[in-house]
């Protein structure tokens, strides 16, 4: 019996050795290695400290960049946002090499490149491994997934974004857009100086969740408010967390963090289940009805056989209801707000647009076809987009040892495209990259820079976002409607600090002085 413990303990202590070897093979060995591999190509950049990378020198830099607000005439937050990046280019060039924790990161800004990768049909470029808070917030949806699981999710969910039902959804939008202004102009009636100083972020916020709720769900915001303000605690939580060395298996341990993300979590699936079963209750006989969640149920409830390739689970349903709600609200939100922001401060743009609108719209609701006539709105739009688009920076990985360019990638290498800066770069868009100048858009997306594909907002290729057109379409509406009924101005309150909870907002909103025009 002794000789059997002893083997048996035996075995449990070379197990144990062998993985902590195979550890410090991938924390001291591998980056060496891998460091060297890149460096017989030209590649530098910042040294691999052990186990965090290049993560300290990341934070601190970020942390010294956000003490100061900008410039309110100034657009250029990438030395706010991505300080470290601008080091690195100073020192090593375009391409370099840096690490988050054990991960390697080639960063490159060759739109050729970013094109090669982006544009990628044969999945060679897959999304990096999901950070855990980001998990917990988007779940396993069509922003996540790679090979065959993502196919089958945009296939199903493609028809709820065709143009005839975007068309279909104005009314829905205009309506909940309609409610948040009735409201301002009750609150103006009431005020002496008949103009009022409105937190706009936050209004598009609950207003674009209110949109998301309505069109994809068939809920109202009331129902959904649960889903929405446990989604943005859950993305502070991820946000606090990015810049963390993960150590694996640390997000199953009940740290403080992992117990309040988890309450989160149950209470957002717990809301979306009683929508989902609220909807198979009341639509049982007559189908699930053809908006996001009826298409994804149908698929599930009569998709076929267990086996048939169309069908998703209803876990799979949960987690796209995740994505779709976070993503739905957050990106078109934050497009409005920094939109208005742009307007507030170019006055000569306010009233080109107001024009426009109101010769097209007149005073009426706008609908599908007046909207599709905006386009200076539009051009607008879409430099709000160049300027503070949603998301600063994009990652994929080598999923093999390839070539990209004159690159020889190993496989497992998390590939960086900083979007911000690419937007930036004097080469692509011209000597007036940094300001606003949305007549760069006249002729059309292709042609307003040296390279057709060089608005990289909502990515380009395969995976491009799905919900693009829903979002530019929404932003038209309420930025229409806004013209219609009011002239704005930002506040003398309003501090200009852009920062990145995984979308770039205004750290303290955005306040603006909002007036009614009078008829």
């Amino acid at each position: 019996m002794e000789g059997f413990l002893v083997l048996v303990l035996s075995s449990i202590a070379v197990i144990i050795i062998s993985q902590l070897l195979k550890v410090l093979l991938n924390l001291i060995w591998r980056p060496y290695a891998i460091t060297k591999w890149y460096r017989e190509q030209g590649i530098q950049g910042p040294k691999y400290q052990f186990m965090k990378g290049s993560i300290e020198e990341m934070r601190n830099s970020k942390s010294g960049a956000q003490k100061v607000p900008m410039d309110i005439n100034s657009h250029d937050f990438t030395p706010r946002i991505l300080p470290h990046y601008l080091k690195w280019v100073s020192l090593y060039g375009k391409t370099f090499l840096f690490w988050f924790g054990s991960i390697p990161r080639i960063c490159i800004t060759d739109m050729e490149l970013v094109k090669q990768v982006l544009s990628n049909k044969s999945g060679f470029y897959p999304k990096t491994d999901a950070h855990p808070g980001m998990l917990a917030l988007l779940g396993k949806g069509l922003v996540m997934i790679d090979g065959p699981d993502w196919a089958r999710h945009r296939r199903v969910i493609n028809p709820a974004f065709t143009i005839d039902k975007l068309k279909m959804m104005t009314r829905k939008m205009t309506g909940c857009a309609k409610s948040m202004i009735e409201g301002w102009e009750n609150q103006i009636a009431q005020d002496k100086s008949k103009q009022i100083e409105i937190e706009l972020n936050k209004q598009f916020l609950e207003l674009t969740a209110d949109v998301i709720s309505h069109t994809a769900f068939g809920s109202s915001y009331m129902k959904g408010t649960e889903v929405f303000f446990a989604q943005k605690e859950l993305q502070t939580l991820a946000f606090a967390s990015f810049l963390n060395v993960q150590i694996p298996g640390f997000q199953y341990l009940p740290t403080p963090d992992n117990r309040k993300g988890w309450c989160l979590d149950k209470k957002v699936r717990t809301t979306l289940m009683q929508i989902i079963h609220e909807r198979m209750k009341s639509r049982k006989d007559e189908g699930y009805g053809k908006d996001l969640l009826g298409l994804m149920l149908e698929t599930c409830m009569v998709g076929g056989k267990e086996n048939d390739n169309s069908r998703m689970t209803m876990d799979e349903i949960i987690d796209e209801c995740k994505t779709f709600f976070f993503g739905g609200h957050e990106t078109t939100s934050h497009l409005l707000t920094w939109t208005m922001f742009l307007l507030s401060t170019n006055e000569d743009w306010q009233e080109k647009l107001k024009e426009e609108v109101l010769r097209e719209c007149g005073m009426e609701v706008p609908n599908a076809e007046m909207l599709s006539k905006l386009k200076l709105v539009n051009m607008v739009l879409l430099e709000a987009l160049r300027i503070y688009g949603p998301v600063t920076i994009i990652f994929r990985k080598a999923s093999q040892d390839m070539e990209l360019g004159t690159i020889k990638l190993l496989k497992g290498t998390s590939i960086a495209i900083p979007i911000a800066i690419l937007h930036r770069d004097k080469e692509i868009s011209g000597p007036d990259a940094d300001k606003f100048n949305p007549l760069r858009f006249e002729n059309g997306l292709s042609k307003a820079a040296k390279h057709p594909n060089a608005l990289l907002s909502f990515s380009i290729g395969p995976r491009a976002c799905i919900g693009q057109n829903f979002a530019i379409l929404e932003a038209k509406a309420v930025i229409a409607m806004l013209l219609q009924r009011f002239s704005f101005s930002i506040s003398t309150n309003y501090l200009h600090e852009p920062i990145d909870i995984i979308t770039l907002q205004p750290k303290s909103g955005l306040r603006v002085i909002m007036s009614p025009i009078q008829a």
